[in-house]
């Protein structure tokens, strides 16, 4: 099969950073989700502007609608009605555009890590229902996918699976987060230092099996390694362009500095791997932006749809 002519479901990109650009409120512990709270009008505009660069799937901006980000009161008031104006916003993107007849274009209900990114030493079983109960309730009628974000162990992907297939029919997407490493010798792991081997009995419990949040040189080896757990199921990356290798803040302390060598051309260069590696979904995350979405749709503009769903 000739270079661009793999079917390959384009996601879009990181919300967070691509909302900064627009002027959005934006900053720490809030994240996101200041955007939807005081400008909502461009967390649809970053809808728009990824699904013009050729994204299929937009994911709605949830992720930091927890918590870990908005504080306990804030949830407890909010957490139901902005999950619903978050979803509500990404349908009425994916809906303008969809009219075209052009392709059809899809929407993913982002399940956020409950108690912060690459913090498994948080995480609390107990509590997922809790946190994730007005999540999904709120989106459930806006979205064709769940995609479950940043998972970072075993427990917390299992956990968070089974609690969603009891309250929902939707289709299941689980993306885990692996640690960046030092050297490529060293072993693929989650960010809870498990082996990579261990999702194994978790993947014949979801449609689709991605990777996120993580540096994209750490996304081929994943693949790889998951494509010869499960030789079936859909694989994908949505890779962010963080500076630091090894995380020394606090995950909301503060933001993160952004590669400035991750341009469109050398993602692209990356996604190829992915590619030839077995994924056939692809995506970014933080500091991935509608430039580099397009410039995947540029090179694979043969996309599957509801078969991943």
């Amino acid at each position: 099969m000739k270079e661009g002519m793999h079917d390959i479901l384009i996601l879009d990109g990181g919300m967070g950073r691509e909302l900064k650009k627009t002027g959005a409120p934006f900053k720490q512990p809030e994240w996101s989700a200041l955007a939807l709270m005081q400008t909502p009008e461009l967390v649809s505009e970053v809808h728009k502007r990824f699904l013009e660069a050729g994204a299929c799937v937009i994911t709605t901006n949830a992720y930091a609608l927890v918590p870990f980000h908005i504080g306990e009161n804030t949830f407890r008031e909010q957490a139901f009605t902005l999950a619903q104006n978050a979803a509500e916003l990404a349908r009425g993107a994916v809906n303008a555009l969809n009219s075209d007849g052009d392709k059809r274009r899809f929407v993913a209900g982002s399940v956020p890590p409950a108690f912060g990114s690459y913090r498994p030493d948080l995480f609390d079983a107990s509590r997922v229902g809790d946190i994730l109960t007005p999540l999904i309730k709120a989106q459930e009628p806006y979205v064709d996918v769940w995609l479950i974000e940043t998972a970072s162990s075993v427990e917390e992907a299992e956990a968070v699976v089974s609690f969603i297939k009891q309250h929902s029919s939707l289709p299941i997407w689980l993306s885990f987060s692996v640690s960046n490493r030092e050297t490529s010798n060293e072993p693929v792991t989650l960010r809870s230092g498990e082996p990579l081997s261990e999702i194994a009995p978790v993947l014949s419990e979801v449609q689709s099996v991605l990777f996120n949040c993580s540096q994209p040189e750490e996304m081929e080896g994943a693949i790889s390694i998951t494509r010869s757990l499960n030789t079936s199921i859909n694989i994908g990356a949505y890779a962010n362009s963080f500076s630091e290798r090894k995380r020394t803040h606090a995950a909301n302390a503060l933001l993160s500095e952004i590669r400035d060598d991750i341009t469109p051309a050398r993602y692209v260069e990356y996604v190829k791997t992915w590619v030839a590696a077995g994924a056939t979904i692809i995506g970014g995350c933080c500091g991935i932006g509608p430039e580099h979405i397009q410039a995947i749709s540029q090179v694979y503009p043969h996309q599957l749809s509801d078969k991943l769903f």
